[in-house]
């Protein structure tokens, strides 16, 4: 009779090829496939799709996985259905129809991994059709979104302890890359666990260098970066307009860059992450929304050159560098206006109370809502309009909204990703007295018409994605192709775009009476000045490890000095960071032991070699065994 762990094992080999699981990903396997609410925390680059997709497969029903992140979700089950497993997606992107299809197969089992975005949780739909659905166990992917203690609290999320109604007794794998150890208590009680069961592996990068430059000239100390250090590099900026100014001055001084943020059209997005990701394109320059999801182990160097204001969102944007084991550099770039641009930020992100309430008055007087009424009205909200229309600053007022969102009073959703639509305006026999078309639009107006129905009469939603692939053109090609023909009053095409909605949870208030707790406010407000404090902290110390400062924040007390971020090498910039210590650590970061006689090879003064394995000894970061040595 097979074990639990030879299943696993052969449902890896089978579908993945892989031989054995690595580090604590069969442990967690084991745990969510014995029926255990678990909470699995693995760094950036750990392996958690696995960790919820093998024992997907090992039992009867449907695994519910749970993530915010729609690009990640259709990259996933592409991925999977590529390797024969079932899997469907149920987001804002897909049609009614759509939905319904994917929800009727996973109730009659025709689908083993179920994809479905938090603010479809708590649909009439989804849940209707969940009553019937025989559930394996429920994967929260990213699982601290669900603390409001967290960095990166969504609402959408508490519907997930509702979902659990419904299958008492289907467990929860919960997953993440960042948490603390407040949010790690909180994680397991806001999903209700039976039992509190937590599987953590060190968060330790021991081949990934933590380096602050204290630079004025960033873009200066960005270009020497980037001369140094050879390889794929992501450069993170929170401000928009700043992806394309960096990307552009890069271009202009020799480098291959391009930029990304939650801005650009879909296709575009998508084409500049294959690109990057196939190496065409050595540097990204991008603001946040660049990297959840992105599978490129490669990458030697992530700049930041804004502070992020919280030491977990750092932590995991750093992660995305040297996945492969081999040696990597973070660099945070530094100065005394950071500083003013974070504490300022306490802030834009928790505006004051009176202001609050203007903005919610305000928000009643552009819609025309009095008081009394509005109770579940809905409506787009046009933010750059609104904010010119009542002199508000765009970050400020987003803020408020979500505060007044976590207050009840309305609900808002910044994500609403609404899908591509076309719809023909010419008459079908019109189409074919169309003489000065290109024979690339004629195979789009082909493969429109051979994949919908209904185009002549309505606007249909669209699978960008496929039709590039009927008309084996890019998905860049494809919107341009698209853009033409609207232009050409051949369609009306409405490019897929992220539109916030505002809806009213209760009739309004009279702004007076609007209360803000201290859970939706106060608490909240300390948290993150505290989040801001530790970021301060780490990017101006200058005699602390700087890995061990970010362990120790996600409860690591008993770690050592890594000994190649710029405190343990006492160098100012990357560049020094290539003597013979660095070598040592970078030969021996595949975490093997090594001979003495390995180390020989390295190009370096046999003296300086010496003193360097000396000093590791001495600082317990490399153990000597009779001429063995290894990583301590």
């Amino acid at each position: 009779m097979k074990t639990e762990h030879t299943k696993y094992l052969e449902i890896l080999q089978k579908y993945w090829g892989y031989d054995g699981f690595r580090s604590i990903q069969q442990e967690i396997i084991e745990s969510i496939g014995a029926g255990r609410d678990t909470l699995g925390l693995m760094p950036t680059g750990g392996g958690k799709s696995l960790t919820f997709q093998v024992p997907a497969l090992a039992v009867d029903g449907v695994c519910i996985v749970v993530t915010p992140l729609i690009a990640l979700m259709t990259d996933q089950v592409a991925n999977l259905r590529k390797r024969g497993i079932r899997a469907a997606a149920v987001h804002s992107g897909l049609t009614r129809d759509e939905i319904i299809t994917a929800l009727e197969n996973a109730v009659f089992g025709a689908v083993k991994l179920l994809y479905v975005s938090p603010e479809r949780l708590s649909t009439d739909l989804f849940v209707a059709k969940l009553r019937h659905m025989k559930v394996s166990f429920i994967c929260v992917d990213e699982a601290h979104c669900i603390s409001q203690w967290g960095y990166d609290f969504r609402p959408s999320y508490l519907a997930i302890a509702e979902v659990r109604k419904h299958v008492p007794d289907a467990p929860v794998l919960a997953l993440t890359a960042t948490a603390t150890e407040e949010v790690i208590d909180d994680i397991q009680r806001q999903l209700h666990f039976a039992v509190p069961n937590v599987i953590k592996m060190s968060f330790a990068r021991h081949n990934l260098a933590y380096i602050v430059s204290n630079v004025q000239d960033k873009q200066q100390q960005m270009l020497h970066l980037l001369d140094t250090v050879e390889g794929t590099a992501i450069i993170y900026t929170r401000n928009r307009a700043r992806t394309k100014e960096i990307a552009d001055m890069l271009n202009e001084h020799g480098h291959n860059a391009t930029f990304f943020h939650a801005g650009l059209e879909q296709s575009v997005k998508n084409q500049r992450q294959k690109d990057w990701q196939a190496g065409k394109i050595r540097i990204m320059v991008a603001t946040n929304a660049f990297g959840m999801g992105i599978d490129k182990s490669d990458v030697r160097l992530v700049v930041h050159a804004d502070c992020p204001d919280s030491l977990e969102a750092y932590f995991q944007e750093a992660g995305r560098a040297g996945r492969d084991g081999k040696m990597s550099y973070a660099v945070l770039l530094f100065n005394g206006s950071d500083r003013r641009k974070l504490l300022k930020r306490i802030d834009d992100n928790y505006p004051s109370k009176e202001e609050i309430r203007q903005i919610y008055d305000h928000i009643a007087y552009f819609y025309q809502i009095g008081v009394g009424s509005g109770f579940n009205a809905v409506f787009e909200f046009p933010m750059e309009r609104f904010c010119k229309s009542f002199h508000h600053f765009p970050t400020r007022v987003e803020s408020a909204l979500k505060i007044l969102n976590r207050a009840g009073y309305i609900e808002y959703r910044d994500e609403e990703d609404n899908q591509a639509r076309v719809r023909f305006i010419v008459e079908r026999d019109d189409l074919y007295k169309l003489y000065d078309n290109s024979p690339e639009e004629d195979r789009v107006i082909v493969a429109l018409l051979r994949s919908y129905t209904g185009l002549f009469n309505e606007f249909c939603y669209i699978d960008e994605s496929m039709l590039a692939e009927k008309t084996g053109c890019s998905l860049t090609q494809l919107y341009n192709i698209l853009t033409g023909l609207d232009s050409k009053h051949i369609i009306d095409f409405v490019p897929q775009r992220v539109t916030p909605r505002i809806r009213y949870m209760q009739r309004r208030e009279d702004s007076q009476y609007v209360s803000l707790p201290p859970t939706v406010y106060d608490d909240l407000k300390q948290r993150f000045t505290i989040r801001i404090n530790k970021m301060l902290e780490y990017a101006d110390s200058c005699d602390r490890c700087r890995s061990r400062m970010l362990l120790s924040y996600f409860g690591e007390y008993n770690s050592k000095d890594c000994g190649i971020c710029d405190v343990c090498m006492g160098y100012e910039n990357v560049a020094d960071c290539k003597d013979a210590r660095s070598q040592v650590l970078l030969l021996m970061s595949d975490k093997k032991p090594h001979s003495l006689y390995d180390l020989l090879d390295i190009k370096v003064a046999y003296d300086d070699l010496d003193r360097a394995i000396a000093a590791l000894i001495d600082e317990g970061v490399v153990v000597n065994d009779d001429g063995i040595l290894t990583l301590a």
